[in-house]
């Protein structure tokens, strides 16, 4: 018995030993972080600008990869087949404790298959329609949509994401039906409403604040109980007729599962820097954005917290993924 607890011990301290030195050494190769949405969206643009300021501290530049489709599930499936070495991470948005309970049949475990690292960030959304659309303000719409129920659409960037929940809220607590047409990401969905292709999408602040400042879409409402400095002019939804109307968007780095904490502690540390850069501090500013910078605990429990907030609301809304 002693022999066997012997062994035990030294099993666990090479564990410990090989985490440790892969530590001290990381990363000795380009980190890839996969972003589940398309090029030049919200989460992609926040990943390409922390992916910078990593660069300096690492040395080494990390790689960015869409991978877009399903609601993000396509880039977290590959991430969960990554080996658990701190090479291979994901930038997740809201929506991703949420997939569970859109996709009956997940090809992961939504908290098992994952190690929380850090939520970054958290921003509000905006309601935007095209520049010449007769839509004055959000009031108009939530009128004409309950003189014709269904017969007006909002783009966002998949479902269960946050510009998914944003729509379902609003028709939720506005009490009108207007159709979510999925996309993969929110930068093809913005070009839709500048396309004329649908009236109006939800987004990030962050993804549309440049369309806004281009002229070429219209910032209705703010989807937070609070205006936005970017854009202080802007009402809230609750202030459009929607009371008691408030949600955003977060984003956070997650890694596959079994990751050695020393591994996880490096990454950690790397972004708590990144979140200091003054490049991304502008950034976060600019785009109406805060940061957060959670303990790898904390994100677990937070995304833990949000699918026991949303999943009654959206199992009671019985809404299921084509």
């Amino acid at each position: 018995m002693v022999a066997v607890i012997r062994l035990l011990l030294c099993a666990v301290a090479g564990v410990f030993a090989v985490g440790h030195a892969a530590a001290q050494t990381f990363p000795d190769r380009p980190v890839h972080i996969l972003v589940p949405y398309a090029a030049g969206g919200a989460v992609d643009v926040l990943a390409r600008t922390i992916g910078q300021s990593l660069g300096k501290t690492w040395g080494k530049l990390p790689v960015i990869e869409n991978r877009p489709g399903a609601g993000g599930i396509i880039a977290s499936q590959a991430l969960t087949q990554s080996a658990p070495d701190g090479y291979t991470l994901i930038l997740v948005a809201s929506g991703h404790p949420l997939n569970q309970f859109f996709y009956p049949k997940l090809p992961y475990d939504t908290f098992k298959d994952f190690t929380a690292i850090s939520e970054v960030a958290s921003s509000p959304l905006v309601v935007v329609v095209g520049k010449n659309s007769e839509a004055k303000g959000l009031q108009d719409i939530l009128a004409a949509s309950r003189a014709k129920p269904g017969s007006l659409s909002y783009g966002m960037a998949g479902n269960g994401t946050s510009a998914h929940l944003a729509g379902e809220l609003l028709n939720h607590l506005a009490k009108v039906k207007i159709v979510a047409i999925p996309y993969k990401g929110g930068a093809p969905a913005l070009q839709a409403v500048m396309a004329g292709d649908i009236p109006m999408s939800i987004n990030p602040l962050s993804e549309a604040v440049g369309q806004i400042a281009g002229g070429t879409v219209r910032p209705l409402a703010i989807t937070t109980a609070q205006r936005s400095p970017v854009l202080p002019e802007v009402p809230t939804v609750a202030e459009s007729g929607v009371p008691g109307y408030d949600t955003s968007v977060w984003w956070g780095f997650l890694g596959p599962a079994g990751m050695p904490p020393a591994i996880v502690a490096q990454i950690h540390d790397g972004l708590a820097a990144a979140l200091k850069d003054p490049a991304v501090i502008d950034y976060l500013k600019r785009t109406g954005a805060s940061p957060v910078g959670s303990s790898p605990k904390e994100f677990d429990a937070f995304m833990r917290a949000e699918a026991d907030k949303w999943g009654p609301i959206l199992k009671a809304a019985n809404i299921r993924a084509e």
